[in-house]
């Protein structure tokens, strides 16, 4: 299966949706540092990403008409525009790159799309720009005129919706925010995806069902104890993460049998498990972009990750407020940042995956990527749904010319 990948940054997304089965026909990205960091690991000959088609342009730039029958066309418009960080200006935001991402989309005509962004689109101040890119890109054919307001095309989007009937290329499309943890990565990272199949296949599809939980967390640390016990902690050394909330769903589980629960959420003292202290001498030679950096202090409301919880979302920056929240929280209180190599790991990158530029820069790529494993699980079924709808297509011709 074919796919094109647009603002693939650091690659996140990428990796995710050629592990699922998909063969990248272009991997596009404007940036010079996250291209750098694709291009290393492809010197390196890094089998992930070895074959990549890497264009460094504007997609809004680039040639489309070399590539043909694309099954999915996956991507995270820059999320500025909607971010809480952002300036929140949405579709007045020079940056907002849903417009072009539709415009692709309805050059192209994938099969199936993924879409990715910040929770921020979700926000009440958003709400009718969410509906409206929603709409858009269930109908991308039905295009804005010169003389059209984005409220006045929204309206004419919402007629055609209400119609109930399919003109010309057609989307059925899903919308949903998704929290990282509950599908096995080692951090709270809430996002909200988009997907959407070809109307014509005929796809009938939802997002994948969770596997792990804050309740499986609870009962493995607190009921059981196989949570301390597998990784050798003392009762002295445990962090206390304990709140009135979670004590009180602790007394829930009390008597509830492990196999009604999901698996345990993934922590921080998961994800860096059989990595030096970074501050040791040989850490950077055990592990690529493995090294200690000073100077982390607390800011008001950013205080770090506990080892025992997942890590909160690391955020697209170094020092100051997106460091206060790319920082480890040690059981003695004290905080240091996430090495890069840390970073990485909380964001589901293999070790062999080396991140190329500055301290500054290579925590930016981190901070905007898509974690491989969520991206890996969310392409998988996708690509299952693609080949059972190919599969009724071919029998469903071969019952025509029998």
């Amino acid at each position: 299966m074919k796919s094109v990948e647009l603002f693939a940054g650091a690659g996140g997304l990428a990796l995710g949706v050629s592990l699922a089965g998909f063969n990248h026909d272009a991997v596009i990205e404007w940036d010079k540092w996250a291209c750098d960091t694709i291009r290393e690991n492809q010197q390196r000959q890094n089998p992930l990403v070895t074959d990549w088609p890497l264009h460094e342009r504007d997609v809004r730039l680039f040639d489309f008409s070399t590539i043909n029958s694309v099954d999915l066309v996956a991507g995270g418009p820059p999320c500025q525009p909607f971010s809480l960080g952002g300036k929140h200006k949405a579709h007045s935001d020079k940056r907002d790159m849903f417009p072009a991402t539709i415009d692709i989309i309805r050059r192209l005509r994938p099969k199936a799309f993924l879409v990715e962004n910040v929770k921020g689109l979700t926000r009440d101040a958003f709400a009718n720009y969410l509906q409206y890119t929603i709409l858009q890109l269930s109908y991308p054919e039905l295009v804005r005129s010169s003389k059209e307001s984005w409220i006045e095309h929204l309206a004419r989007l919402e007629k055609e919706k209400t119609s109930g009937g399919i003109r010309g290329c057609a989307y059925d499309v899903v919308c949903r925010v998704v929290n990282a943890a509950d599908y096995g990565i080692p951090q709270r990272r809430e996002r909200v995806l988009i997907v959407g199949f070809r109307h014509d296949l005929g796809v009938r599809w939802s997002f994948p069902e969770t596997t792990h939980s804050l309740d499986g967390l609870l009962y493995a640390q607190w009921i059981s104890g196989e949570y301390w016990e597998r990784h050798k902690v003392t009762r002295k050394s445990r962090n206390n993460i304990l709140d009135s909330k979670h004590k009180a769903r602790i007394e829930k589980l009390r008597g509830v049998k492990v196999a009604f629960l999901d698996k345990p959420w993934l922590t921080v003292r998961d994800a860096l498990q059989g990595l030096s202290d970074p501050q040791d001498k040989n850490a950077t030679a055990l592990h690529s972009n493995h090294f200690f950096q000073p100077g982390a202090r607390v800011y008001a409301g950013h205080t770090g990750s506990p080892l025992d919880l997942p890590a909160k979302t690391l955020k697209a920056g170094d020092h100051g407020v997106p460091g206060g929240e790319n920082m480890l929280v040690m059981p003695t209180g004290q905080v240091r940042y996430f090495t890069v190599r840390e970073s990485a790991r909380l964001q589901a990158f293999p070790d062999t995956y080396v991140f190329h530029g500055s301290w500054t820069e290579t925590m930016r790529q981190l901070g905007n990527a898509v974690p491989v494993t969520l991206a890996r699980i969310m392409a998988g079924s996708i690509a299952e749904k693609l080949l059972e709808a190919e599969a009724k297509r071919l029998t469903a011709k071969m019952k025509r010319a029998a």
